[in-house]
């Protein structure tokens, strides 16, 4: 919501400097976004005069003009510039704005230089109003009046010096969307006086010829319209059209710009037909399937049932609440006018605007809500502008339905204030505050009764009161009250699963996988694919044909979502999701999931120690990010196990997965490459490599307190690594080596990792190379090379001990 200064002070007398304005503005919940000073960004342009404009001789759509910038000579005779413009109106005699070498032009982000152009030196730029960040009016360069000031400030001339405020409104804040009802808090909150005029009702000369049916009066609660005849619509007045220019509207004509103004100014969207263009009566109804509208945006629009709109005999005239039609819009040559002022439904104008695609003034406060009670009085207002500016004589008013909100009145103890802010104020205080912004307050007890104004239906109980009165006295006026902790301690404010989530999330991105947040419904295909597919989990309303079922895994959508990156050239990632899977309609069916892919060379190669600095991804990868998982969300690494076999789902490849496992009963999850099937009926190509585990199913932690207390054991000494590379047969697993390794010196040995399998050429073909390395962390003395020598081979009789497998050369 933008307002210029000047604009706000049409509501509010004070003397208050600018800063504090916006300071208190922010502090009573309308949050100044931005100011904007156009006098300062524009303060280098100046006002210049064409005073020839021939044809480049390079170009066909360039001319080379003389400018007077109005820089004179030591003679004091005028000292023109050459510049080279483009435009299509540059011509001699036009007076435009002009930017000197040197200065910034906002809208494009350069800064202007001396230059040649196909061959001709320009020492400078005529500006159109886009450039300078102004609504643009015609195609091409400024034109100024003849009377506008060679060499003179454009922004001091054209009256641009007033600061543009931009607050950011909350949605409940439907009566600050216009400019009177933000003057109204300001007044509240002892910035000024707040200025509030009588509207006067217009009497209307003869009956008003045009009829209004209202078909569904939940789509449309209240309608008014009036007919003004014999109007001469020509420009808006300067003080109007500045008003529009500053907050970024262009001027279009005094009609159009009237509903523009008085939308920003009073919260109050009007609409204006031209009188000539509508057929018979005017009748309020949902759209007919098929029917279109050629609207003021220039865009032509296919409505169904569930649009409301404004019709006459010749079909839809106007989208309610939204955007006229360009049929019945208004032009210089509208002689007689209708004006509308109308309530419409705020959801069935939310929907509308999301279906039809359309962001409008006009919706953007229908859909939040308007005062009913200012219909009637907004098109007298608009009444009134129109006879000032075009003249004409207005009809009776006509209306239909309610032209009043209903009457709400709340029982309110003064004690709520104290209960839910923590502050006292007194009745006299109170009573001052709510009747500034328009409440009414009746009695002198405990407990008063408030009568809620009509623009402000955000207003229900008692707590919304007390937020009035709290914003005004001061937020920071509540005072700073710890929580009563007690003897014992305070509860952890996070569920065990999520923090589970949260160190999950990390841990994977700690591992260079990207997060992706997917839909939670799968086509019935891919749920059966992936264990799902029952009839309870499959959705009663889909918004798709592809996303009919509630997903049993987050694989389906994280294979998709990887695809569509290879499709595209980023062939070459690696993805991670945590969130919910459904493995039935229960509670305790669902659970949440870790799940990753990685595709192409996107490996975890470079995290560790690998012979090459990128590799194709494996199941190792997968592998090593499902432990880094369950590492980080607190299982006992210790107890995990690696199963392969018959328990493997069937979108695993068999020969190239495993199962995640504290025992046969608890499986926390799978890793593994994707089996070709499975590629297949998702449309995805491979290989690709997954894991997914759930959360929820790792063991907690112990909570009852050991008589051991915890230490943290820092050795002063280096750690030794080693390495060790032994020949198994195929079918032995390399976590059978590493335990047997780890268990030679649990005191000395802190860490067993596996850097390399080996399948090939030097191997016999019934034997695999598995490369393991040993961290030793001297504790008590450094290490002796026997010392060190002497556990090696402790390391190497062991994994032959448990493996048969013989240490190579």
């Amino acid at each position: 919501m933008k307002f210029s200064l000047s604009w706000l002070k049409d509501h509010l007398d004070t003397d208050e400097p600018l800063d504090r304005l916006a300071e208190r503005l922010t502090m009573i919940g309308l949050e100044v976004e931005a100011i904007e000073d156009k006098a300062k960004l524009l303060k280098p342009f100046t006002i210049a005069q064409i005073i020839s404009a021939e044809q480049h001789p390079n170009a066909d759509r360039l001319r080379v003009c003389k400018v007077d910038t109005g820089r004179k000579n030591s003679a004091g005779e005028p000292e023109p510039l050459q510049v080279v413009c483009g435009a299509p109106n540059a011509r001699a005699g036009l007076k435009t704005v002009f930017a000197a070498p040197g200065t910034y032009i906002p809208a494009k982000d350069f800064t202007i230089s001396v230059g040649s152009i196909r061959g001709v030196e320009s020492q400078g730029m005529m500006c159109s109003a886009g450039e300078l960040a102004l609504p643009d009016a015609i195609d091409g360069i400024i034109e100024l009046p003849a009377d506008a000031p060679v060499g003179a400030s454009y922004a001091d001339w054209a009256k641009l010096g007033d600061p543009v405020l931009d607050i950011n409104l909350t949605p409940n804040r439907q009566d600050c969307t216009g400019v009177h009802g933000v003057a109204r808090d300001l007044a509240a909150a002892d910035m000024g006086k707040f200025k509030d005029p009588a509207i006067k009702p217009i009497k209307g000369e003869f009956p008003c010829p045009v009829q209004v049916v209202v078909e569904d009066d939940k789509l449309c609660p209240g309608f008014a319209l009036r007919l003004v005849r014999g109007v001469k619509n020509g420009p808006s007045p300067d003080w109007l059209q500045q008003r529009l220019v500053s907050i970024g509207l262009r001027p279009i004509n005094a009609l159009v710009d009237i509903t523009n103004y008085l939308t920003f100014d009073r919260a109050r969207p009007l609409h204006v037909f031209d009188a000539a263009n509508v057929k018979g009566n005017l009748a309020v109804r949902a759209a007919r399937a098929g029917e279109t509208l050629l609207a003021l945006d220039g865009k032509t629009y296919t409505l169904d049932p569930k649009v409301c709109v404004i019709a006459d005999e010749n079909g839809v005239e106007s989208l309610a609440g939204i955007m006229g039609g360009e049929a019945s819009g208004c032009s210089s040559e509208t002689t007689d006018v209708l004006i509308e002022s109308a309530l419409w439904n705020e959801i069935n104008i939310a929907q509308t605007g999301r279906r039809l695609g359309i962001n409008s003034d006009a919706r953007y406060r229908f859909e939040r809500g308007v005062d009913p009670a200012f219909m009637v009085p907004g098109l007298e207002l608009a009444t009134k502008l129109v006879l000032e500016f075009c003249g004409g004589t207005p009809s009776q008013i006509v209306v239909v339905g309610n032209a009043f909100g209903d009457d709400r009145v709340i029982d309110f103890p003064l004690a709520e204030v104290k209960r839910l802010a923590g502050i006292e104020v007194p009745l006299v205080e109170v009573r001052m505050i709510l009747t500034r912004l328009g409440f009414m307050v009746a009695g002198n007890g405990q407990v008063v009764k408030v009568a809620i104004p009509s623009w402000r239906s955000d207003v229900h109980g008692k707590a919304d009161i007390v937020e009035e009165i709290v914003r005004i006295v001061g937020v920071d006026k509540v005072p700073m009250t710890p929580f009563e902790r007690g003897d014992s301690p305070r509860k952890p404010v996070l569920t065990p699963i999520q923090l589970r989530t949260r160190r999950a999330k990390r841990g994977l991105a700690a591992r260079g996988l990207v997060e992706a947040v997917n839909w939670s419904f799968i086509s019935k295909p891919q749920a059966e694919l992936f264990g799902g597919g029952q009839p309870e989990l499959a959705l009663a309303n889909p918004i798709a044909a592809d996303l009919s079922d509630m997903r049993p895994s987050l694989l389906p959508g994280l294979i998709a979502a990887a695809q569509a990156n290879a499709d595209r050239g980023n062939a070459d990632l690696a993805l991670f999701e945590v969130g919910q899977v459904f493995k039935g309609d229960q509670p305790q069916d669902q659970f949440v999931a870790a799940s990753g892919v990685r595709r192409g060379i996107a490996s975890s190669a470079g995290l560790g120690r690998h012979w090459s600095g990128s590799a194709a991804a494996s199941a190792l990868d997968a592998k090593a990010d499902a432990f880094a998982v369950l590492a980080a969300a607190g299982c006992p690494m210790q107890a995990l196990q690696v199963a392969t076999g018959k328990a493997l789902p069937a979108w695993l490849h068999p020969g190239r997965s495993g199962t995640i496992q504290i025992g046969p009963q608890n499986v926390l999850g799978y890793f593994g490459e994707l089996h070709p099937r499975a590629l297949e009926a998702l449309h995805a190509d491979g290989p690709l490599v997954a894991f997914e585990v759930i959360l929820d199913r790792i063991p907690d932690a112990k909570v009852k307190p050991t008589r051991a207390k915890p230490t943290l054991e820092l050795s002063a000494f280096h750690p030794v690594s080693r390495d060790f590379a032994f020949s198994v047969d195929r079918g032995v697993r390399a976590g059978d080596i590493v335990r047997a390794a780890q268990g030679v010196d649990k005191k000395l040995i802190t860490a067993v990792t596996v850097f390399d399998v080996y399948e090939g050429k030097g191997i016999d073909e019934a034997k695999k190379s598995v490369a393991i390395a040993v961290t030793i962390q001297p504790r008590d003395k450094t290490l002796t090379d026997q010392e060190i020598d002497a556990i090696g081979g402790k390391i190497v009789a062991e994994v032959t001990k448990k493996t048969g497998g013989v240490l190579r050369g």
